[in-house]
């Protein structure tokens, strides 16, 4: 599963911490700006996947803060919802055409929210993954590829191979690759992992996921 970060940008200390607590329950990985130039800079940063960003704000307001990440590096895939009490044509109208991909309403209520980020993601699913550091995924058929060679692995280490591929500016502990791959209705030992990690070693190379001592495992994506 995927990791989707989730870049707030809202002048509003009370709104950043209601959709971040709603957020943080989805398992999203959030970051907070508390305004538009702040929002830039933690979006080179955090490369986020999706963008919630409030119209209006002091310094830079929400349309001049889009079409200013829109001209950054890897803003391409990046998903822009404004969130906005006002319902102006015209400042709809603006929005969309600064790059924005949907308008929600405030108050935001947040199952809607979460709803509406859901079915976004999905329309948005990516079929095949690029190569990193000589391997290649291929998420729909399950396949993985080394040197162009194809690897056989089970669906578990799959699955954990492409969480770590995907997130490879990310370190997993063991608690959060279970939680991850199996969910929180198995028991699942943090030793199941390393043992899965260890096959999926031998499959793609030692040295393509590095431990981190004391705290997991990463991808090495050079």
């Amino acid at each position: 599963m995927k990791l989707v970060k989730i870049l707030l940008i809202d002048d509003e200390p009370d709104i950043l911490e209601f959709l971040e607590y709603n957020l943080l329950q989805h398992d999203f990985v959030v970051e907070k700006a508390k305004n538009g130039l702040e929002g830039i800079e933690k979006f080179k940063s955090f490369q986020p996947d999706i963008i919630l960003i409030d119209v209006m704000m002091p310094k830079l307001n929400g349309i001049e803060t889009c079409e200013k990440i829109k001209t950054l590096d890897n803003s391409d895939n990046c998903i822009i919802l404004f969130l906005s009490a006002r319902n102006e044509e015209f400042t709809q109208i603006a929005a969309y055409d600064a790059g924005a991909h949907d308008f929600i309403n405030k108050p935001v209520k947040p199952k809607i929210l979460i709803k509406k980020i859901l079915a976004i993601l999905k329309q948005k699913q990516p079929t095949t993954i690029t190569t990193k550091n000589e391997i290649r995924v291929d998420k729909p058929k399950h396949q993985v590829y080394v040197n162009n060679e194809k690897i056989k692995l089970t669906k578990t280490q799959f699955e954990i191979l492409f969480l770590l591929f995907t997130h490879s500016d990310i370190v997993f502990n063991r608690e959060k690759i279970i939680k991850e791959i199996w969910g929180s209705d198995y028991y699942i030992t943090t030793r199941n992992v390393d043992v899965q990690i260890r096959k999926i070693r031998k499959e793609i190379g030692q040295e393509k996921i590095t431990t981190i001592k004391g705290v997991g495992y990463k991808f090495n994506s050079q």
